[in-house]
């Protein structure tokens, strides 16, 4: 292979070349997908199906959580095929079962084939982002999956600009079971365009991990020997307690975002806003957000994840109790702050378990810690549907909640080895000192 006078991408945030903003956009689009038919879409579709089903929507919620909770069995059985047959494959099926599924969700003739669906719909299209996705970040963007995830991650604020107005507009004016299908088929395409056009590794394109020299790529990157494993078994991933900080802290954060986002409408309407103002809101809260996801990307690749994730969950507290306080100002302080803070939670989910494992083995570490994660940002479902069960649709008490959650997960941060097992990072720390 010829070497590549690259050196200057090492601190470049734009330089990944052609292939590198393929992977990366292939992923924004699988998060949008993913925030809008999972997150942001409930805001529309759970009280259109709860109206369908003449059912309260905080059941349509629940639901929700049950699909969360299967999906946990679905990231497990994905993590290991991943691993088997690759990201690209993996993430291109997934996508276009998601597909079929949310046809079915639209279409549903009772509870039971709702839920169903939905179980799909979530195990199908979060394991194409974050089990398949991460995957390709990490292989594609080991040192720089920071920045690299705040690209992607604008997917959920793109799904909350875009998604819900369409969604709002095509069950409005269809209806939800037609209304549904040109989102189905959007997430079929992307699927079959992953299969053609994405590759597991930039090797397979000739290419360095994070676009750098191959003079870069011989000193800063480890290659000794290893596997497919990295070393590792699922034993080992289990007894291991950074498995179990990292998968927990990344979970808790993704609580609160889901929580949130599912809610905001109704929320907002909650606050006194009409309809189509809380919609507006959400949509102006999303645009915040796309400069929050580059700038939490941004943090991350300066200052390291862990001080990044630290700051992040105050802020995110802080934002939520402002909103939790009903003040006027304060509200319109807190839509500023939440929308900065809106992507950062799928920033971390990847570049915290990159930061400690590193690249080698990744396949099989995510393959165990992603089905924790999943477990855990399933409460958030739990929470906004008993919540707003008991006390009548009452969200300001979740907000609480979340701001809570919050801080706890800021505080078992603090107690990781931020790069216990990451052997590219630890070859790069050798080279500087050589």
């Amino acid at each position: 292979m010829k070497a590549r006078k690259n050196d200057g991408n090492k601190s470049s945030v734009v330089n990944f070349g052609l292939h590198g903003w393929v992977t990366i956009f292939y992923c924004l689009f699988m998060f949008w997908l993913y925030a809008g038919m999972v997150n942001s879409g409930s805001n529309v579709t759970a009280p259109a199906i709860a109206e369908k089903f003449g059912i309260l929507s905080g059941t349509v919620l629940t639901m929700n959580t049950v699909a969360g909770v299967v999906g946990v069995i679905f990231f497990i059985i994905v993590g290991q095929v991943n691993r088997a047959i690759g990201a690209r494959v993996t993430s291109g099926v997934c996508m276009i079962l998601a597909g079929i599924a949310y046809w079915g969700v639209g279409n549903a003739v009772n509870l039971a084939m709702y839920t169903i669906c939905m179980c799909v719909v979530v195990g199908g299209v979060m394991s194409a982002g974050y089990i398949s996705g991460g995957d390709l970040v990490t292989q594609w963007f080991p040192k720089k999956k920071g920045i690299v995830m705040g690209y992607t991650t604008m997917g959920h604020n793109l799904a909350s600009v875009a998604f819900v107005p369409l969604i709002t507009y095509l069950v409005g004016t269809m209806g939800i079971g037609n209304g549904v299908l040109p989102i189905s088929a959007c997430c079929i395409v992307l699927g079959v365009l992953g299969l053609l056009i994405v590759r597991n590794t930039p090797q397979e394109r000739g290419l360095n991990p994070d676009n750098v020299s191959d003079e870069v790529y011989q000193n800063e990157y480890y290659h000794g020997p290893q596997d497919n494993t990295g070393g590792w078994t699922t034993k080992k991933l289990l007894c291991c307690k950074e498995t179990w900080l990292v998968a927990i802290t990344t979970g808790m954060f993704q609580i609160c975002s889901l929580g949130v986002v599912s809610q905001m409408v109704l929320r907002n309407m909650e606050l006194g806003f009409t309809r189509e103002q809380a919609t507006f809101t959400l949509s102006l809260v999303a645009c915040i957000g796309l400069v929050g996801s580059f700038f939490v990307g941004y943090m991350d690749e300066r200052l390291g994840t862990k001080k990044s994730m630290v700051f992040f969950g105050i802020w995110y507290a802080l934002s939520l109790l402002a909103n939790a306080t009903e003040n006027t100002i304060l509200v319109y302080v807190s839509i500023f702050m939440i929308g900065m803070s809106i992507g950062g939670s799928a920033n971390f989910t990847t570049s915290l378990v990159t930061s400690v494992y590193g690249r080698q083995g990744f396949s099989k570490v995510n393959s165990v810690i992603f089905p924790i994660q999943g477990a855990v940002s399933a409460l958030s479902f739990v929470v906004n549907g008993v919540v707003s069960n008991i006390t009548g649709g009452n969200l300001r008490y979740t907000y609480i909640i979340f701001a809570g959650v919050s801080i706890v997960s800021s505080l078992i941060v603090l107690v990781i080895d931020e790069h216990r097992f990451n052997r590219d990072w630890q070859q790069g720390q050798s080279s500087a000192r050589s």
